[in-house]
């Protein structure tokens, strides 16, 4: 029996370029200024890209950021924050409906992932919310957030359903401990095998409790 479900933020129950692609542009053209010629421009396009879906430490370790553009990304980064209103997907409002005890772990600068948080306006949805902070020495990341909830909340691996985008992270953290992992497939997000289903809406979610 499914007892609770674990969501991600960002490219699941928001995008992460909702309020727009000006809430990079700083932090882009600073990693952009510091680069020097190492990272082709087709490849720093690519990784621009892959930032609005995946932590930025993880970006700049898969294309090779020299210590100059990670410190020049971090510094823009760990100040950004969205200050305007967000409503998340269209499909946002059937978290309500479902009957079970909801928590959101999101990945990224605290500041960042707090005010998206602020600006859905939804934190009360939720039994808890726990920022996987990137920018912060104690980081444990989200496998140990998701032991976390099992202990704090006294549940079972297989009462709980991990819902996400990444296969590289809340999927597979949740396939470690034995959850059900879940991709929810959105625009632009690549379909991964290391989810046990797929669907493309909050709405499907009902019939897999």
């Amino acid at each position: 029996m499914t007892k609770a479900i674990i969501f991600d933020l960002d490219s699941c129950l928001a995008a992460a370029d909702e309020v727009g692609q000006q809430l990079f542009a700083l932090a882009f053209a600073a990693i952009r200024a510091a680069n020097n010629g190492t990272v082709s421009e087709e490849k720093l396009e690519a990784a621009f890209s892959e930032c609005w879906r995946v932590a930025f430490d993880a970006v700049a370790d898969k294309y090779g950021f020299t210590e100059a553009m990670r410190s020049a990304g971090w510094r823009e980064f760990h100040r950004t924050e969205v200050t305007t209103p967000m409503r998340g997907y269209g499909d946002l409002e059937e978290l309500k409906e479902l009957p079970v005890q909801k928590f959101l772990v999101t990945s990224g600068f605290r500041r960042l992932q707090e005010s998206k948080v602020n600006a859905l306006g939804f934190a009360g949805w939720f039994a808890a919310i726990y920022i996987d902070a990137i920018d912060e020495p104690d980081r444990r990341g989200k496998k140990a957030i998701f032991e976390d909830i099992l202990v704090s909340h006294r549940l079972r691996p297989d009462e709980v359903l991990v819902v996400g985008d990444n296969g590289d992270s809340e999927i597979a953290a949740g396939n470690e401990l034995g959850m059900r992992a879940i991709q929810l497939i959105r625009a632009g997000v690549p379909r991964s095998e290391r989810a046990g289903q797929h669907i493309r809406g909050l709405g499907a979610l009902k019939a897999l409790l």
